[in-house]
């Protein structure tokens, strides 16, 4: 296989499925059994969710909320969708731990790398939520942090669309989509990948970014085959 170990970043909106908010136990299924194939093959599985189906802490902070206040309710959020994939994974029988960057130990295991590299190396999938454990950091921040910390190979952002597009393909018909960019480039033409800091942290440590369409069934084992799936941020 392509890589050994991985960093998967999921958005918390892609747990909605078609719903308008909340978590799609038919997604959760789906997600859970794509990951199981790609464990049964021996890579080391790390994952990021985002909270945003649940709060989002920018959207709370543009309601007059105290910012501070809302990304805590977001790390949370992020929590409560570690669990239910955890709880997916587990259905699967495919063994999981949830680490969070903030304490909650009835819930989890606090966030401790040597310990998360070693249920990576057991074959277990480790989740990791809470973000950073900070305010005014995102989820993408947090996966890349994690990623590094864990020394991944690659970090995966599983979206709804099959990759990076010169413009969006959801309102310009015209957009081309890029097999392979830099990271030069994508600041260079303005692209959104991730958040500055999180992009800035990977470019600065030479990790790669395939952004993808997760939601499409059997694309993540066949990225992992070294099909040209979605599209690869490299130096």
């Amino acid at each position: 296989m392509k890589y050994n170990r991985i960093l998967l970043k999921l958005s918390g909106e892609a747990l909605m499925g078609e719903r308008q908010y909340g978590i799609d136990p038919k997604r959760l299924a789906e997600y859970a059994q794509e990951i199981k194939e790609v464990t049964d093959l021996g890579i080391e599985v790390a994952i990021v969710i985002g909270g945003g189906n649940i709060f989002r802490g920018v959207a709370g902070a543009s309601n007059g909320m105290d910012r501070v206040q809302g990304d805590h309710m977001g790390m949370l959020a992020t929590v409560i969708n570690g669990l239910a994939l955890q709880s997916a994974l587990e259905d699967a029988d495919v063994p999981t731990r949830l680490q969070t960057a903030i304490k909650i130990n009835e819930v989890a295991e606090p966030f401790i790398r040597r310990k998360a590299m070693r249920h990576l190396q057991k074959g277990r999938v480790v989740i990791f939520g809470g973000g950073t454990g900070n305010p005014y950091f995102t989820t993408d921040s947090a996966a890349v942090l994690r990623a590094i910390e864990i020394e991944a190979d690659v970090i995966l952002k599983g979206t709804r669309v099959d990759g990076i597009y010169t413009a969006d393909p959801e309102k310009d018909a015209s957009a081309t989509k890029f097999d392979f960019i830099s990271f030069d480039d994508v600041l260079s033409k303005g692209l959104k990948v991730m958040d500055t800091t999180a992009f800035t942290l990977s470019q600065e440590n030479e990790l790669p970014i395939i952004v993808f369409d997760m939601n499409t069934n059997g694309n993540l084992i066949k990225l992992l085959s070294g099909e040209n799936i979605g599209t690869k941020v490299q130096m």
